[in-house]
């Protein structure tokens, strides 16, 4: 019975670590951006979750969603570029629907939502 009662409180400890790792990880996120052929200008970046207005190249934060990260780009000569920077889903989530919550929370908040760490906005020239 003692054996039986300490693997499960160690069991237990284990799932409740490894489950609050999407609880506390960061709503915002940083991607670094910059036009292909090296100029600079200005981006308007849109999800459900907010608008970023940036100069490019930057590191800029964003709020992580479960909905791809629109950007609206105007080179310093004039040149524009639109698109779309996918959103993918993080490794934490199966924890989270695994071990505490089914996943609730981080369906709520998107924080188990990825943007990627860098991004090339191509652009003609």
């Amino acid at each position: 019975m003692h054996k039986t009662l300490s693997i499960l409180l160690a069991l237990f400890t284990i799932l409740i670590i490894t489950g609050c790792a999407t609880l506390t990880e960061d709503a915002m996120t940083p991607i670094a951006m910059s036009f292909s052929e090296g100029s600079e200008g200005t981006c308007t970046l849109r999800n459900k979750r907010g608008v970023w207005q940036v100069e490019l190249p930057t590191t800029t934060y964003v709020r992580k969603s479960d909905d791809g990260l629109q950007y609206d780009c105007k080179t310093t000569d004039g040149r524009e570029a639109v698109g779309i920077i996918p959103s993918t889903m993080g490794g934490k989530i199966i924890a989270s629907a695994i071990f505490l919550d089914f996943g609730i929370t981080d369906a709520i908040t998107d924080k188990h939502r990825q943007y990627p760490e860098s991004f090339v906005i191509p652009i003609k020239k």
